[in-house]
């Protein structure tokens, strides 16, 4: 089992009770060297990641459904991309996005010591527009881009995800302030994907309230 002294950015709270939270953690396997090393430096670089809890989560969900073509919108230093490349095995690919030139090169480094680097490409710009650009339709697409532009992600995702393929979402409870009487932007932008997810005819949405929330969408 691993443990965690020091509770890292990436594990957030919130949402789940603390005592709860700490079990799932403190159950959890120990992770490969590279993972954790990616955890640590998420960790002490304040670098965004899944974490390992909801890592696991992608995995089986990407595994179950037999995914082999992944879009992944903000990959910071490719945590979950590694965990994305591994589940869909030899023959998969896996689009890596992000931004920062500096993380897409780190990214890049892990890649090659875990072994999936001919798995992932690597794409550095602005995630909503290389999935604008895509004309070809994948097994899943995650959405972990500034929570501003959740509501566009949703528009471009839908037609460029196969017909029984996973829309899934990061940070959708938002630690809890979606309740909030005068929310703030970003809040506001998460409340109305959320009210699109649900609402909308061509999907099956559930929430998994763990960490800071992960929506999964099942297109119909």
């Amino acid at each position: 089992m691993s443990s965690n002294p020091i509770r890292p950015e990436w594990r957030m709270g919130g949402i789940t009770t603390s005592h709860v939270e700490d079990y799932l953690y403190e159950m959890l396997p120990v992770r490969d060297e590279v993972l954790t090393e990616m955890e640590e430096d998420a960790t002490k670089n304040d670098y965004a990641i899944v974490g390992p809890v909801v890592a696991r989560v992608l995995y089986q969900l990407a595994v179950i459904s037999k995914a082999k073509r992944i879009f992944e919108m903000g990959s910071a230093i490719g945590y979950s991309t590694v965990w994305w490349a591994r589940a869909v095995g030899d023959g998969g690919q896996v689009v890596y996005t992000d931004g920062d030139p500096k993380r897409a090169e780190k990214a890049r480094c892990y890649f090659e010591r875990a072994g999936v680097t001919n798995r992932i490409q690597v794409r550095v710009g602005d995630a909503l527009e290389f999935l604008s650009e895509e004309k070809n339709q994948y097994d899943i697409i995650f959405n972990d881009v500034d929570k501003i532009d959740y509501p566009r992600v949703f528009k471009l995702a839908m037609p460029r995800l196969k017909s029984g393929g996973l829309f899934i979402s990061d940070n959708v409870l938002w630690s809890g302030k979606l309740r909030n009487p005068n929310p703030d932007a970003q809040t506001k932008a998460i409340a109305e994907f959320n009210k699109l997810i649900f609402s909308s005819p061509d999907l099956f949405t559930t929430v998994l309230p763990i960490r800071d929330g992960v929506a999964v969408c099942m297109k119909k």
